[in-house]
């Protein structure tokens, strides 16, 4: 398998419309204008998917007073999102991309190592976005946790 592109800061942020935990269809296009976290992580709840977006949702009113607004995105059906949403009280949107072409856009689905194995899957990344539409960070193989914190950290939120 061939590597993954990686976007860089700068780089137009690949566009989507993806079904979302509620049913409707969420655009990249319609966050123009406000800064955007865009967390791609592998399955919705499982321990570290959920630990990672706890941690996004404990942090969404500081993020949001920033400025950002945060939105997941993992393979998973809309209605497996949805209940991960209820399960675990998650306030901000939830995408999933089941043929993983917009994770594939972003350089967040290809080989990474799982136990010492290569194996294809999501890679657990995080993108923030500003008002035009373009990377202003792109970090690959976050961890889930710890990482929210880090994040607001180097945004310096803290």
């Amino acid at each position: 398998m061939t590597e993954t592109r990686r976007l860089a800061p700068g780089d137009m942020a690949p566009d989507f419309s993806l079904p979302t935990d509620t049913g409707e269809t969420l655009s990249l296009k319609e966050l123009r204008g406000r800064k955007v976290i865009l967390y791609a992580y592998p399955a919705a709840m499982t321990s570290g998917c959920t630990k990672q977006a706890c941690d996004f949702r404990d942090s969404l009113a500081s993020l949001q007073a920033a400025g950002y607004e945060v939105v997941g995105i993992s393979p998973d059906k809309p209605a497996k999102l949805a209940q991960f949403r209820e399960r675990d009280a998650l306030t901000f949107p939830l995408v999933g991309d089941q043929d993983k072409s917009v994770l594939t856009a972003y350089g967040a689905y290809g080989e990474k190592q799982l136990y010492g194995k290569t194996v294809t899957g999501v890679i657990r990344s995080t993108f923030v976005i500003d008002e035009e539409g373009r990377i202003e960070r792109a970090l690959y193989n976050v961890k889930a946790t710890g990482h929210v914190a880090k994040l607001r950290k180097d945004l310096g939120l803290d």
